[in-house]
């Protein structure tokens, strides 16, 4: 008999990965809260004091997403079927995460920044959130790291007919505006007296 506990099923997460995460959670709070990224970064090191994390990639990430939103939600909008504002926080902020590691970090392969993308999405969005994930990141790719996908350069698609709204990087993207619900008529919809 072999005195060896049991290999755990889940494999180590790495310090990348981990940074990540907390990014990615960052990022939700950002969103839907617009609180400030130093709030948001001090809030998570006081929640996960002992985590083992590539902190120089965690910076870059939660910090550069929440500067470059703007810019970087300009640069998702053409591949996406919806305003970002309508994206699910979850998808949305991993399409940040991507978009500015591929902008920003050229010295990660497209590949790994889209793989962990899905994996996170896998694991924190919706039913299918990480197929959409999935098909913009791969678009986006050949849009920004041409060269690499061994694919020529492609041009964005043309911006739709309607303008997203300017926004600023102090106010979360994704926050949707309420509108209130419609009154039922009476006598509609409803059988017999």
């Amino acid at each position: 008999m072999s005195t060896t506990p049991p290999a755990s099923s889940a494999p180590a997460k790495s310090a990348r990965r981990k940074a990540r995460e907390l990014a990615l959670q960052g990022l939700f709070e950002w969103l839907l809260a617009g609180s400030d990224s130093g709030a948001i970064e001090a809030f998570l090191r006081e929640r996960y004091p002992t985590i083992k994390l590539d902190r120089e990639l965690f910076d870059a990430l939660l910090h550069g997403c929440i500067r470059e939103a703007p810019a970087l939600d300009e640069l998702l909008q053409p591949l996406l079927d919806r305003p970002s504002r309508e994206l699910s926080p979850v998808e949305h902020a991993l399409l940040l995460l991507g978009a500015y590691e591929m902008r920003f970090l050229p010295e990660v392969p497209y590949k790994v920044i889209i793989n962990e993308a899905v994996d996170l999405a896998k694991v924190y969005g919706g039913t299918d959130g990480f197929k959409y994930v999935n098909g913009v990141l791969d678009r986006l790719a050949l849009l920004l790291r041409a060269p690499e996908t061994g694919q020529r350069e492609q041009r964005a698609p043309a911006a739709r007919a309607e303008p997203a709204p300017p926004r600023s990087a102090s106010v979360p993207v994704s926050v949707k505006p309420r509108s209130p619900r419609p009154t039922p008529r009476p006598g509609r919809g409803s059988r017999g007296g």
